[in-house]
């Protein structure tokens, strides 16, 4: 299964988010994890594909200084996360500040996590994925040709 679709909901006081139905069965099997994504947002993913990343990590070469700050960066920021009994998981305080999340979040699925979103920057990064004659660019690479 893929996590797909878009989902708006607030954070509770101390931090919670109501994780939606669809998504939280594919978390709940496996756990999850949080962690600084890649465009200023948060990632949450289950734990094996956080565990695939790990392993990818853990074997790159640590004498390059991308690998080291790409280590800070993964481990550095991940929280394992609990799915509680009514469907929500905690964001630490320092998690929500790095991806300026107050009390809003746009969930959207990208099939194999789900990123966690300010409505002010989703807002941005739609409007840069409406545009038509990138989105040319970007799914010639997929060769949609059907025979």
């Amino acid at each position: 299964m893929f996590f797909v679709g878009q989902f708006h909901h607030n954070l509770d006081d101390k931090g919670r988010l109501t994780i939606p139905a669809r998504f939280r069965d594919l978390l709940q099997s496996d756990g999850a994890y949080v962690m600084f994504g890649m465009d200023h947002n948060l990632l949450l993913l289950t734990s094996p594909q956080f565990e695939s990343i790990a392993q990818k990590l853990l074997t790159m070469n640590t004498a390059d200084a991308s690998t080291r700050d790409l280590r800070r960066l993964v481990f550095g920021t991940a929280e394992r996360v609990e799915i509680d009994k009514a469907g929500r998981i905690l964001i630490s305080q320092n998690l929500r500040n790095m991806a300026d999340i107050q009390e809003d979040v746009v969930m959207a699925g990208t099939g194999i996590w789900i990123e966690l979103w300010s409505p002010n920057l989703w807002s941005a990064r739609m409007a840069l994925l409406e545009d038509a004659d990138a989105n040319e660019r970007r799914f010639s690479a997929l060769d949609l040709t059907t025979s």
